[in-house]
């Protein structure tokens, strides 16, 4: 005669339930190891969810790069479409050049001033939309239209809720329309916003009166290429300007550092979280092999009455997939709630993941599984006659 599903639920909840000490220790084994676990998994989740608010509240990842000839003189758009050219891992490239500084006004208001002349792919480089109205196209810069584009920041100054989009403004004592308005997003993690004005290049080259560039900017396709990409231009600038001044940075040191320690913070916590969820499973390990011995005449019994190998090892296997369910599941709850309260203190981004909940829970159930998997076949090897004797 065979055990039947319910009988074999039933036995099982009996035994966990006759033996509470040992049920609790080894819930709380597991409930350790799948809380280590849980909280590293929510700490990279929300250290991932900070790096991409402040990737959001910046610039486009980008390289920039300066470079003066032996004779002092800077690049130009030339050199831009030189780099362009041979460059692989870019995803765009423009140029830009500030070359004043002062006071931009409209009617009766007034706000401080960055003129920025910029190259027709300076938007996509940068990694802004623009919110109203157009960025300068082609005909703006063949045609030397005295058109400009100003950041969210300069329009809430400036307009004060007013459309600005067609309006004069005056800047460097020239007089100027508006025609776009673009997002005003952070260069760093220190910096502050401050209204800009975006010329035409070919506007800063009457303006200046030179065609010269004071930076070029490199958007790479990945954040980890950005240092591919400065070796790429250094060796090809001063191969086509051999004996020049190279200079260069980028606005994702501070990101690409947070990552490495992410990274390494990381690796660490989740080896701490699966020795400690080791442990516990030796723990259960341990237990189940004192139960087997302390069950050997029920064991024995089973047997008697028709039950088979398959079955004991079971109620053993069964007894730890109940255990780790209710000890992960209790861990799981805990280390959400606890992740709630310290995630509102200091006004970090959560969310619960299900993904990261399944993985922990599937941790706990795997190791609770494989240490008992031994005890489950020591007592499916039990003599029945010799056990009921004992």
């Amino acid at each position: 005669m065979s055990i039947s599903s319910l009988d074999l639920l039933a036995l099982t909840y009996n035994s966990l339930r006759s033996n509470p000490l040992r049920s609790v220790l080894t819930m709380l084994g597991v409930f350790m190891g799948v809380a280590s676990v849980s909280a590293t998994l929510n700490i990279g989740s929300i250290s991932r969810s900070v790096m991409e608010q402040q990737l959001a509240e910046r610039e486009a990842p980008q390289l920039l790069i300066q470079f003066r000839l032996n004779d002092g003189r800077k690049l130009q758009l030339d050199d831009m479409e030189f780099l362009k050219q041979r460059m692989t891992g870019l995803q765009a490239i423009s140029a830009d050049n500030w070359f004043s500084r002062g006071q931009v006004i409209f009617q009766d208001r007034r706000a401080r001033l960055s003129l920025v002349g910029v190259s027709q792919d300076y938007l996509l480089t940068k990694g802004e939309s623009v919110l109203q109205g157009r960025f300068f196209n082609a005909d703006d810069f063949a045609n030397y239209q005295p058109s400009v584009v100003i950041d969210e920041f300069l329009a809430k100054q400036l307009f004060q809720g007013q459309n600005p989009i067609g309006k004069r403004v005056y800047a460097a004592d020239k007089p100027y329309i508006v025609i776009g308005v673009v997002e005003t997003k952070l260069r760093s993690a220190d910096d502050q916003p401050r209204g800009e004005i975006l010329v035409s290049m070919s506007i800063s080259r009457v303006l200046t009166g030179s065609s010269e560039i004071g930076t070029i900017q490199l958007r790479p396709n990945n954040i980890e290429d950005i240092k591919y990409l400065e070796k790429q231009a250094k060796e090809l600038l001063l191969q086509r300007y051999p004996g020049g001044r190279f200079w260069s940075n980028n606005n994702m040191n501070d990101i690409l550092e947070q990552r490495e320690t992410l990274t390494f913070v990381s690796r660490g916590l989740l080896l701490l979280g699966i020795i400690t969820l080791l442990v516990g499973g030796v723990g259960v390990a341990n237990i189940t092999l004192a139960s087997v011995a302390e069950r050997t005449q029920e064991i024995g019994l089973l047997r008697a009455i028709g039950a088979t190998q398959t079955e004991i090892a079971l109620i053993f296997i069964l007894e730890a997939i109940m255990l780790s369910l209710i000890g992960g599941t209790v861990a799981i709850t805990t280390v959400h709630g606890a992740t709630i309260i310290i995630a509102h203190r200091f006004e970090l981004p959560y969310e619960f993941q299900l993904e990261t909940a399944a993985l922990a829970l599937g941790s706990s159930l795997t190791v609770g599984l494989g240490s008992v998997f031994f005890p489950a076949v020591q007592a499916t090897k039990l003599d029945p006659v010799k056990a009921l004797r004992s």
